[in-house]
């Protein structure tokens, strides 16, 4: 008899010896099983701007509560939210009922499961966002996107919107300073993006992943799927155990003229400017996002050539 469990949530596959956790320090084995070890402690909380996820084309202007537990199935050393994601404390107790009330206060949209990495609170999730449903929220997903397929086929019908973290396009950008693979990564933004309104996020890291070559390369992937995306290249700023400088905005601009004719819908976070959307036809401006949010469209359309703007909940 083997004297470990197996977690199959991830493709990590922990073995896990009694007492011991998993890679992603939120599940542990006990008295035989796997279980979380952050069920109901919810680490941050907040009613954020929809933009802030970042989703562009989801309902623009509105607001969503925003939750987040504790731990992470990746280890990169530049986290942008390290202190809830590479530790497990406790944090606010809630219940998936509360959870669930919360999202409905103060206009929200729903409820956004985000912060650190929501997967591995995978069965909060699974118990809040059909309570979430049931009230008429919309549920969202902001993920490294580094779960097993049996585990998101039970999520998906719940979902209605996500943002993944594509973090690098080479497998040894995600093996050298993620722990994760970038394979992993490709086959969850190839089933949601089939199902679900879904947006990617890359951070641009100076000598890590910023080649004109590598942003190219995944730009030309992403528009590949067929379906439409949005794409946000997000300046970094050294965090957590990372030193490189901040991006250069210039290079970031200049990554965004070269990849914005392989795909209709590409910003730049973190930095001003680049957070416009213009219609893919004429090129007007449809979407501001400066003081507040300003849409132009009507019925969806831009309305100068009549051209449909991809998205949810415009007008």
């Amino acid at each position: 008899m083997a004297d470990f469990i197996q977690c199959g949530l991830c493709p990590h596959h922990c073995k896990l010896k009694e007492g011991q956790s998993g890679f992603c320090k939120a599940r542990s084995c006990i008295g035989g099983k796997v279980v979380s070890l952050t069920y109901g402690e919810m680490a941050a909380f907040h009613l954020d701007p929809i933009e802030k996820k970042p989703l562009y084309h989801f309902y623009p202007g509105s607001r969503i509560f925003s939750a987040g537990g504790f731990g992470c199935n990746l280890r990169c050393f530049f986290c942008q939210n390290h202190e809830i994601s590479q530790h497990v404390s406790h944090g606010q107790y809630v219940t998936p009922q509360q959870m669930a009330a919360m999202s409905a206060e103060n206009d929200s949209l729903g409820i956004c499961f985000t912060y650190s990495e929501p997967l591995v609170w995978y069965e909060m999730l699974m118990e809040t966002a059909p309570l979430v449903k049931k009230q008429g929220g919309k549920v969202v997903l902001v993920s490294n996107g580094i779960i097993e397929e049996e585990y998101l086929n039970n999520l998906l019908p719940y979902l209605d919107a996500a943002n993944i973290d594509i973090k690098g396009f080479s497998e040894e950008f995600y093996h050298q300073h993620t722990g994760g693979k970038l394979e992993w990564v490709l086959k969850t933004v190839e089933k949601l993006a089939a199902k679900v309104h879904t947006e990617i996020t890359t951070l641009v890291i100076p000598t890590l992943n910023d080649s004109p070559e590598e942003i190219t390369a995944l730009a030309r992937w992403l528009a590949q799927l067929d379906m439409p995306i949005a794409w946000h290249l997000s300046r970094y700023y050294p965090m957590y155990k990372s030193n490189i400088p901040a991006t250069d905005m210039g290079h970031l601009r200049v990554l965004w003229d070269q990849v914005k004719d392989i795909l209709p819908y590409v910003y730049l976070g973190n930095m001003p400017g680049g957070n416009t959307t213009c219609c893919p036809k004429c090129g007007r401006d449809v979407i501001r996002r400066d003081n507040g949010i300003r849409m132009e469209t009507k019925d969806s359309k831009c309305p100068d050539c009549g051209q449909l703007i991809w998205g949810q909940g415009l007008r």
